[in-house]
């Protein structure tokens, strides 16, 4: 019997059909993109989780590495929480958030170059640290609620030991942190 490159030696069964093909690359691209929205969609933290390390610049250009060390992560996604926050940290005076184990860390990914143009100058006056993050996929994971600052009080292991959401507008940031703005 005679075979040919296309038959493989079996008979009925082509090797390069273009219709089982067809199915198998859809087949993958249908479970590649299923595959990628899982990933993408992963859970929110939540009490107990390992708290993830945070890698962005400040508004000096400087790299901030949040890790063990830090007793509070505060997070600010919109423009007006981030504002009266600095204002707050801006009277309680210079090294406030350092003296208390806290950063601050600001969502900046949807703020146009113009508007950086001005807004990182201003920024550069505050007495503290703001760490700026570009990404919103490096937030995705985190609880957020609006017009309210998220606040993480972290273990030494860097597990999340509580979450709180903090109203820069009415709320003192000390008595939020459990302390005194001396």
């Amino acid at each position: 019997m005679k075979t040919s490159a296309s038959n493989c030696g079996v008979i009925g069964f082509k090797l390069f059909n273009p219709l089982i093909l067809f199915r198998r690359l859809c087949l993958a691209l249908v479970l590649g993109t299923s595959l990628f929205n899982f990933s993408a969609h992963a859970a929110q933290l939540v009490v107990g989780d390992l708290a993830p390390v945070i890698v962005v610049k400040d508004q000096f250009g400087k790299e901030l590495i949040f890790t063990n060390g830090v007793r509070y992560l505060l997070i600010a996604v919109e423009r007006a929480c981030a504002t009266s926050a600095n204002q707050q940290f801006t009277v309680a005076g210079g090294g406030f958030l350092e003296k208390h184990q806290a950063c601050f860390v600001m969502d900046i990914h949807k703020m146009p170059a113009v508007a950086r143009w001005f807004a990182f100058p201003k920024m550069r006056k505050y007495p503290h640290r703001v760490g700026l993050v570009d990404s919103a996929a490096m937030l995705q994971n985190f609880p957020l609620q609006a017009n309210r600052v998220t606040v993480l009080e972290l273990g030494s292991d860097r597990r999340i030991r509580a979450i709180k959401y903090w109203d820069p507008t009415k709320e003192p940031a000390g008595q939020l942190l459990g302390i005194s703005s001396d």
